[in-house]
């Protein structure tokens, strides 16, 4: 009963008959360079081209809530075994704390090992806190009670109002299982879902061809404000991150996705488009669509993606995990302040929990951390100041590691599910 799904023109491999430029990929390849060299060579420009990235942000952000809902709902409702649904969340749900939680402690080496903030020597005191306060005013280490009771929304349609993904997948998930359980009577509803769901996704090939201009205006924006020359004091601890987000991606991940039998390399040439985008845009939001759909191309069926991906994007934060443990240490050595191991270890304890939901939105990781630092008393907020200017640049590689977690999380779990072969997940990737 699945509706078939067409990706866009433009996010389509290159054939014989279309020229390169028409390619998406190639599209946004040539939106970045072009924002960046506006953003190096005049700055005031670059800066006014933020509201095409914002709107580009917002046009993808309006649809992913009743996507998540239409694709959930109608996966559910259309599954023979209601008993999938809770075999799939809880192989899920294992896999993301393992991984997510393998992320926060190699944070934590990689952080010990490098020491990307000795040499620094900075008196808290010295920093411009002002623009921290902001943050600090968010932050709030939730304990597990307030975690769990805040996925249970006050209405239902707070939920979307809020654009809250996890609190979406649950209402869907009720909606999906009491539409099964309607039988013939649930049967015209679920028909019109599932044609919903492919005029939603119509919209998002419609709005996916906007995307070159929302990655110019996003990369324009970050490289003019920012300016490149701001990377220079801290460009060992953006270099850190980077390395460690690539060899996380490229090692880790990449074993895990050579023993559930396929390639990463294979995987990020086919998801090259969302690739860019989230680095250009600093969200992962922004590959949704594209990347939910890409996946059930691949095989894995629309209820399992629909039921993975979303869930992820709060629960499977790699990049997040890596970021927020290499960065609390980063603060506490460039403040010269001392950790014993058991204040790194409730660092850590703190983490697993704040760094879920620090997925998606910019500025969420940060605002995590802050929430984190917060706990250990010896470590000074205020020298969060120090990476408050750079958190755009490395929201960039946490975003990706992110989605692209999010993406192998997906395929493994339909491995596991038996929806996919190691042959034809193979071919289909190329």
């Amino acid at each position: 009963m699945s509706t078939a799904i067409s990706l866009p023109d433009s996010a389509t491999p290159i054939s014989g008959n279309k020229p390169f430029y028409a390619s998406l990929w190639v599209q946004v390849v040539f939106a970045i360079v072009a924002a960046v060299a506006l953003g190096y060579f005049s700055p005031a420009r670059a800066i006014a081209m933020k509201p095409l990235g914002d709107a580009f942000i917002r046009l993808i952000t309006m649809i992913i809530t009743i996507i998540i809902f239409c694709t959930v709902v109608t996966g559910i409702a259309g599954m023979q075994d209601l008993k999938k649904v809770g075999r799939v969340g809880g192989k899920a749900l294992l896999y993301f704390e393992i991984v997510s939680t393998f992320a926060l402690v190699v944070g934590l080496i990689v952080g010990n090992v490098v020491r990307p903030g000795s040499g620094f020597h900075v008196n808290p005191a010295s920093l411009d806190t002002a623009a921290v306060s902001e943050y600090t005013g968010q932050a709030k280490a939730q304990s597990v009670t307030e975690f769990l009771m805040h996925i249970i929304p006050t209405t239902v349609t707070d939920a979307f109002d809020k654009g809250d993904i996890l609190q979406v997948v649950f209402v869907s998930l009720l909606f999906g299982l009491a539409l099964s359980a309607a039988g013939k009577r649930g049967k015209v509803l679920f028909e019109i879902l599932e044609s919903l769901t492919s005029v939603i996704f119509r919209v998002v090939n419609i709005v996916m061809r906007f995307a070159p201009i929302g990655a110019f205006g996003a990369m324009a924006f970050t490289v003019g404000k920012y300016g490149l020359a701001s990377l220079g004091p801290l460009v060992k601890l953006i270099g850190t991150f980077y390395v460690t987000s690539i060899l996380f991606v490229l090692v880790v991940l990449g074993a895990i996705a050579r023993a559930a039998g396929f390639s990463i390399v294979k995987f990020l040439l086919h998801i090259k488009e969302e690739v860019l985008l989230v680095l250009a845009t600093s969200s992962s939001e922004t590959a949704i669509p594209t990347l939910m759909e890409k996946l059930e191309k691949l095989g894995c069926s629309r209820s399992l993606v629909a039921l993975v991906v979303p869930t992820g994007y709060t629960f499977n934060t790699d990049g997040s995990s890596l970021y927020m443990t290499l960065a609390a240490l980063f603060v506490a050595q460039a403040t010269n302040t001392h950790l014993t191991l058991l204040q790194q270890m409730t660092i850590f304890s703190v983490a697993v929990l704040t760094s879920k939901g620090a997925s998606g939105v910019q500025g969420a990781s940060f605002i995590a951390l802050v929430a984190t630092l917060s706990v250990v008393p010896a470590i000074p907020v205020a020298g969060m100041a120090l990476i408050l200017g750079i958190d755009r640049f490395m929201s960039m590689f946490r975003a990706l590691v992110n989605m692209v977690g999010n993406g192998v999380a997906t395929l493994v779990v339909a491995r596991w599910e038996n929806e996919l072969d190691r042959e034809g997940l193979q071919d289909r990737l190329g």
